[in-house]
């Protein structure tokens, strides 16, 4: 089985400005997806597509092949991952052979754990023909949601604003940690989910943050602090 471990870093954000080279812990925030990539034998590599050549710089000191820097029009705010994954994808099988599978692993998830890439990894080795997504546990269920139509609010499923908690089905939401699908099917598709894909549950809500805005990593700060005195405490 050889996988691909992409990670991709566009200089340009917008919400968190910097955010991929910010310091989290006293490390750079893509270096935590590319260190977590590392000792999993089923990836024979680690490649991150950027345009910024500071990040790139930081990526390859910490291990990562960064072959290039990123065409400027999938630099742009309207180019789509897929966009971006197809582009690293092909450049890559062109120069090193095919591949089984492309990992996604975006650098806003700081705190995945290698036995959770470890883990989805099995599940693609015993599901090739599906993808792998990473999901947690909906902290808003959809069943309590409801929209704003002029001054009245009106529920999005009939009936579930009158559940109680414990009589809600379990719901989860996409988390951004782990796509992985094999190559074939990602050119076809254009897409790292499909209906059939299979669930990598990350039931921990520290692995599961998403950073995409200031508060977002305002509570990776404090998850870092937290996890510096229970080390200290041991």
């Amino acid at each position: 089985m050889r996988i691909l471990a992409l990670i991709t870093a566009r200089g340009g954000t917008k919400r968190l400005p910097g955010k991929n080279i910010r310091l989290l812990g006293g490390v750079p925030l893509i270096v935590w997806s590319i260190e977590v990539a590392k000792d999993v034998p089923q990836i024979c590599d680690i490649l991150v597509s950027t345009d910024d050549p500071a990040i790139a710089e930081i990526a390859r000191n910490a291990g990562a092949m960064v072959p290039w820097l990123r065409p400027a029009e999938l630099a742009t705010d309207s180019a789509t991952s897929i966009d971006v994954s197809l582009h690293a994808l092909d450049w890559y099988e062109r120069q090193n052979g095919t591949i089984d599978g492309l990992l996604l692993l975006q650098p806003t998830s700081p705190f995945r754990r290698r036995a959770t890439v470890r883990r989805g990894i099995s599940l693609f080795c015993a599901h090739p023909n599906r993808p792998v997504v990473s999901v947690s546990p909906a902290t808003s269920h959809p069943m309590w949601c409801v929209e704003v139509i002029g001054e009245s609010l009106r529920p999005h499923f009939e009936g579930g604003m009158h559940l109680r908690s414990q009589e809600l089905p379990l719901a989860y939401v996409l988390n951004g940690a782990f796509y992985l699908r094999a190559s074939e099917d990602l050119r076809a598709q254009r897409s790292f989910y499909s209906d059939e894909a299979c669930p990598l549950v990350i039931s921990d809500p520290e692995e599961g943050i998403d950073i995409d805005t200031e508060w977002d990593w305002m509570i990776a700060e404090a998850a870092v602090q937290r996890n510096a005195i229970a080390s200290k405490a041991k």
